[in-house]
């Protein structure tokens, strides 16, 4: 994200803090109705934790994790401040249960994203994914355009990313539930290795850019169809 228009600092200082700013309000829409799906999720599903901690919220605050919100600022995926639930709350079978949990996430930034492109498939703003509308004028119109665009692709991007199935994603947890009860069992003995995984990935991917490559395949798809336009 921003460290692939890190020249703008230097040769448009205005247009990239104008840039910081929509990215960053798009991101705590994203960061805050993620984290929202998971505790919502565990809260129907009767684990009191979630509410007990104020992670029942909307408010931005209560599920901004530092590291997390700055690297999707930077590089354009990152996490938010994970939500604590307790495996007892979830009935029989709290490893379908927390699959769910886990996979709410994901389904609250997609569904988020789906709602703003209504707006661009019904012409209400325009779809400006590889220039910010904001550099013409900085109307009102053009810079609807870029926070509407950021959020939708923001959302999109923090739904697949979290998708990823290397501990400490959610994707991890929904195979683990989702899996018969032994190879669960196997694929959960390798939690403790996943954040060095997670972060060798991510290292390499900054400095290569294959991870943003790859994630750009179901990143475009989602856009295409939320949006009726490439990214």
């Amino acid at each position: 994200m921003l460290l692939r228009n890190l020249g703008l600092l230097i040769h448009d200082p205005a247009v990239f803090f104008y840039l910081v700013g929509v990215i960053a309000v798009a991101l705590l829409t994203g960061i805050t109705i993620h984290e929202f799906g998971h505790a919502l999720v565990a809260d129907r599903l009767g684990d009191p934790t979630p509410r007990r901690l104020g992670r029942v919220s909307l408010n931005p605050i209560r599920h901004l994790d530092p590291m997390g919100t700055l690297m999707v600022l930077l590089v354009g995926f990152g996490w938010g401040k994970p939500v604590p639930v307790s495996y007892e709350y979830l009935g029989r079978e709290p490893r379908r249960a927390m699959a769910l949990v886990a996979s709410a996430g994901a389904l609250f930034n997609l569904t988020l994203a789906a709602v703003f492109g209504a707006f661009i498939r019904g012409g209400v703003v325009a779809w400006h994914p590889s220039r910010y509308a904001g550099m013409e004028g900085w109307s009102l119109s053009s810079v609807a355009a870029d926070l509407v665009g950021y959020i939708i692709l923001l959302n999109i991007v923090l739904a697949v990313f979290n998708l990823i199935p290397v501990a400490p994603l959610d994707g991890f947890k929904i195979v683990v539930g989702l899996l018969p009860r032994r190879e669960a069992e196997v694929v959960a003995r390798t939690e403790r290795y996943g954040p060095l995984i997670l972060l060798a990935v991510v290292v390499l991917g900054i400095f290569t850019g294959y991870l943003w490559d790859i994630l750009m395949w179901p990143v475009d798809g989602f856009v295409r169809l939320f949006v009726g336009q490439a990214y």
